[in-house]
């Protein structure tokens, strides 16, 4: 399938980090590429079809080496492709509750696409909730934010004010929840617990669909209330 051409270059608060988006595959899923250009380092969040070659040619102009692959939840749209990535040595960053999905990706065949194959991968470090990575120089917090998918994640880089949210929340939309293991319940309160208690300057950067920010969220979104 051929991927959507709309790349953007953010640039973040601090500026030797520079955040670019593309839109890839059948769903039109968002990857994030996070490159330092002075560390000459860069993290990927989320790897959706064609991703791979996408970020290779980013990397090649920066000069940067691809250092972790986080994911935030294993839906299959985001996963394609983590196993080419991960077989470069990258090791991949995901919650344990959506193991299975990453590791036997052919469950999810009946919402796929007839022709698309998504080849497994595996964990190598399992997030938790509240967790702090350090990676790309910045710290990261983890939120475990189910509801969608058992398994999603949110990363915040405070230092960005940035935050990637997956399917959890859209601009003026939330994710699904009447997927296998999603529910309703639960999606509210991560949403009401983990997203909306970030400040409001955040700019929350979904799994699908532009950008928005935690006030707009708070302020405009039909389906959670503040």
């Amino acid at each position: 399938m051929k991927a959507t051409s709309s790349l953007r270059a953010h640039l973040a608060s601090q500026p030797e980090v520079l955040i670019y988006q593309n839109t890839l595959g059948a769903l039109g899923t968002n990857a994030y590429l996070l490159l330092d250009p002075k560390r000459k380092e860069a993290i990927l969040i989320d790897t959706p079809e064609a991703c791979w070659s996408w970020s290779q040619a980013l990397l090649k102009q920066h000069a940067c080496r691809l250092s972790a692959l986080l994911l935030t939840h294993g839906h299959w749209d985001h996963i394609v492709d983590a196993q080419v990535i991960q077989n470069t040595g990258v090791r991949l960053y995901a919650h344990a509750q959506d193991r299975f999905l990453i590791e036997h990706p052919f469950c999810q065949k009946l919402l796929m696409p007839p022709d698309l194959k998504v080849p497994p991968a595996r964990i190598d470090v399992v997030l938790e909730n509240f967790q702090r990575l350090r990676l790309l120089g910045q710290e990261i917090e983890v939120r475990h934010v189910p509801g969608h998918c058992p398994g999603s994640v949110l990363f915040y880089f405070s230092s960005l004010k940035a935050a990637f949210v997956g399917d959890v929340i859209f601009k003026e939309n939330i994710g699904r929840s009447d997927l296998p293991n999603g529910s309703w319940e639960l999606l509210h309160q991560s949403i009401k617990e983990q997203v909306y208690t970030l400040p409001d300057t955040v700019t929350l950067y979904p799994g699908h669909g532009p950008t928005t920010t935690v006030k707009d969220e708070k302020l405009h979104n039909p389906y959670v209330k503040a």
